[in-house]
């Protein structure tokens, strides 16, 4: 009997079996390894997602930075995220994880194109993490995507990649972008303390 609907072909390489839990799926864009993805999550709520998914196990980074709080009472140092609607999950995200994720209260979803969620270069959730951990003033920039790529090889800021804003001959301005959500980060360092380095995301597509 011909009921219109045909099997495909079961693809292996794309799953793997765990015990108790079946076959579990992996997507196309990364596989078994383990990558950074950005989740998306209600605004305001970012500390208590990242809060849960520790909860969970489940290895997150929620970037944050240092303000005065607004309150017309009294002024206070306060801690507010970076970009606010955004935490980073490191993770192998197969099926079950990406279920067992997003069924955290206040996740909405993962950014992603039609092929699943979509990784994140280690080398810009590094740079962050490198930028934030250094006490230099951080100021939000405008997403870059032109500029002279250099790598920090002095100071606090040593082992940073990122894009160069000239200021003048001395001075400058580094901005840290995480592409998939077009967001960036700048931090001021001295001209003498980068040097030129290729564009990291054509080097890595070229070893694809």
């Amino acid at each position: 009997m011909h009921t219109g609907w045909e099997s495909k072909p079961f693809d292996e390489s794309n799953c793997m079996a765990m015990p108790g839990r079946g076959p579990v799926f992996l997507p196309k864009l990364t596989g078994a390894e383990i990558s950074w993805f950005a989740l998306y999550v209600q605004v305001n709520h970012e500390k208590e997602v990242a809060k849960r998914l520790e909860q969970k196990s489940i290895a997150s980074f929620l970037p944050l930075m240092e303000c005065w709080s607004k309150r017309k009472d009294r002024r206070k140092r306060i801690s507010i995220p970076v970009f606010p609607g955004y935490v980073f999950v490191h993770a192998v995200l197969d099926n079950y994880t990406n279920v067992h994720v997003l069924r955290t209260p206040g996740a909405l979803s993962m950014v992603k194109n039609s092929e699943g969620p979509l990784p994140i270069p280690d080398h810009q959730i590094d740079s962050l993490k490198i930028v934030l951990g250094s006490q230099e003033p951080v100021s939000i920039h405008p997403y870059l995507k032109e500029g002279d790529w250099v790598h920090v090889v002095r100071g606090l800021l040593t082992g940073c990649t990122g894009i160069l804003l000239r200021r003048d001959s001395k001075k400058g301005r580094l901005a840290v972008s995480i592409d998939i959500v077009q967001k960036a980060v700048s931090v001021e360092l001295n001209m003498e303390d980068v040097e030129p380095t290729p564009n990291p995301l054509v080097c890595r597509a070229a070893f694809m």
